[in-house]
């Protein structure tokens, strides 16, 4: 059953300031998209005001359309159309004059190319890391139906962070996901992640869509056993009538429960949790960078994160 009144703790804030309007225009002028708008994501008016630094935004590469149809999302699926040749270029240009120096990638579902658009993803961030080797690049990367081969063609291109979601608990992977996607699928291209490279690995989950709480448990139990580094959470909204119902407006205090769990107990390098928390998170971006950037240790950057949140 929805929960259609939204308590107090999830106001949001309109996104504005004249920073949000440069990026705004510099993505515009360059037919670029973002998961920031496709997603109508609570934390933009923040990230992209640049309140405490230069503002950031994730782009979302590959088109506007998903090939897949998940219950919870607001990026349209079908009616898809070719990649843009340019896109790799003018995404590194657009990072370039925005003036970001940590950039996270994501991008649509494109069950439909042969290699579901793993080339064009690592073009990406090759093209960032020509222009500026000193910029941090997190890919946050759809499953790639497992295959191995094109999970490599990403970690090949050495990313700093390599994400993938398994976005909610293994019983709840449909009706939350499309079909094509799948618990320990995902956990597979997280594993490989691990293995085959040194980046950051990272996933995030969203709670308020039915889960129990040993489920949770369980679920950080099994991205620890595949060697995932950094893990959030977030709470669920409905983008609209049409899309999965929220079961439950999750407080706060539980929140900072599973984020004590998570690092305390299961020991992740990072935990983001919070009501407001999404997957590109600007806290969780503060840690890696300094822990990569600065050489901090965990203990310190965290206390960096949590004071930039």
């Amino acid at each position: 059953m929805s929960q259609t009144r939204k308590p107090d703790w999830l106001k949001m804030r309109p996104p504005s300031g004249e920073r949000f309007t440069e990026i705004k225009q510099s993505l515009r002028d360059r037919n670029l998209h973002t998961v920031c708008e496709e997603a109508n994501c609570p934390n933009m008016g923040e990230c992209w005001s640049g309140r405490d630094g230069p503002g950031t935004a994730t782009f979302m590469l590959m088109g506007d359309r998903c090939s897949r149809g998940c219950n919870f999302c607001d990026v349209e699926t079908g009616g898809m159309e070719p990649l843009d040749p340019e896109e790799p270029g003018n995404v590194a240009d657009a990072v370039a004059d925005i003036g970001l120096d940590y950039v996270v990638l994501t991008s649509v579902d494109r069950d439909d190319l042969a290699d579901q658009g793993a080339g064009h993803f690592a073009d990406t961030i090759r093209a960032i890391k020509e222009r500026d080797p000193s910029i941090l690049v997190e890919c946050l990367v759809p499953d790639f139906q497992g295959e191995e081969r094109l999970v490599q063609k990403i970690l090949d291109a050495e990313p700093d962070v390599f994400a993938h979601n398994v976005e909610t608990v293994e019983r709840l992977q449909w009706p939350v996901r499309d079909r094509r996607a799948g618990y320990e699928q995902s956990l597979s291209v997280l594993k490989q992640a691990e293995r085959e490279s040194d980046v950051f690995t990272k996933t995030s989950l969203m709670l308020g869509v039915g889960e129990y709480a040993h489920e949770v448990y369980q679920t950080l139990s099994d991205l620890r056993e595949v060697g995932v580094d950094v893990v959030t959470f977030g709470q669920y909204l409905q983008p609209s009538r049409s899309h999965l119902d929220v079961s439950e407006y999750v407080h706060p205090d539980v929140f900072d429960t599973w984020q004590r769990i998570a690092e305390e107990e299961f020991e992740f390098a990072y935990c983001a949790s919070g009501p407001m928390v999404r997957s590109s998170y600007k806290a969780g971006e503060l840690f890696v960078e300094a822990v990569m950037r600065d050489g901090e240790g965990v203990e310190q950057a965290r206390e960096r994160a949590r004071a930039g949140d």
